[in-house]
């Protein structure tokens, strides 16, 4: 007789991840996340009481993919010195490249107790980065600085997932480093 297939904690979590980053987060039901898994619906309930319960694992795994697409796109190409620039670029690419997990992460509601702050800092550290860097180049108040800036910045994403953004890349750089240069003292 073969020796059956353990269905782990880690496959079903990967397999979940994979279908909300396909789907969205709502995809993610007992049914569906047993076909990605190829499994029945047993091994889930057996791992996760409640689908809630892997919806946050999956959730902590989208912040996770955030920070290392952050951190990836960052290291390829120098965009700007100038704090808060590049961030807001790679967030607007983020949306366009992960439409659903952009919407989980930032347009929903349940953030299972994080902030928004939280999420933009990622795993790594980077907007607490973005804001260091603004106090270090004598910005009085990275704070309101960066709050009118994410104003375009997390528009401009928005409107990536309904098509309505088509600004070059160039365009929406040079817009970003306006907004710092006339914000920033």
């Amino acid at each position: 007789m073969a020796r059956k297939i353990s269905i782990t904690q880690d496959i079903i979590k990967n397999a979940g991840f994979e279908l909300a980053k396909e789907e969205g987060i709502s995809a993610v039901t007992a049914r569906r996340l047993a076909d990605k898994a190829g499994c029945s619906t047993q091994p889930i309930f057996r791992i996760y009481d409640k689908m809630d319960q892997l919806h946050e694992d999956i959730f902590e795994m989208a912040i996770h993919y955030f920070s290392e697409f952050y951190e990836s796109e960052k290291q390829k190409e120098k965009i700007s010195d100038k704090p808060f620039v590049q961030f807001g670029l790679l967030y607007i690419e983020f949306a366009s490249a992960s439409p659903r997990l952009f919407e989980m992460l930032f347009l929903s509601k349940n953030r299972y107790g994080r902030s928004l702050y939280e999420l933009l800092n990622g795993s790594t550290g980077a907007f607490v980065r973005e804001m260091n860097q603004a106090k270090a180049e004598g910005v009085r108040d990275p704070g309101s600085l960066f709050m009118k800036m994410w104003i375009f910045i997390h528009g401009a994403a928005c409107m990536t997932l309904t098509g309505d953004y088509d600004l070059p890349r160039e365009e929406t750089i040079r817009l970003l480093l306006d907004m710092y240069e006339k914000n920033a003292h």
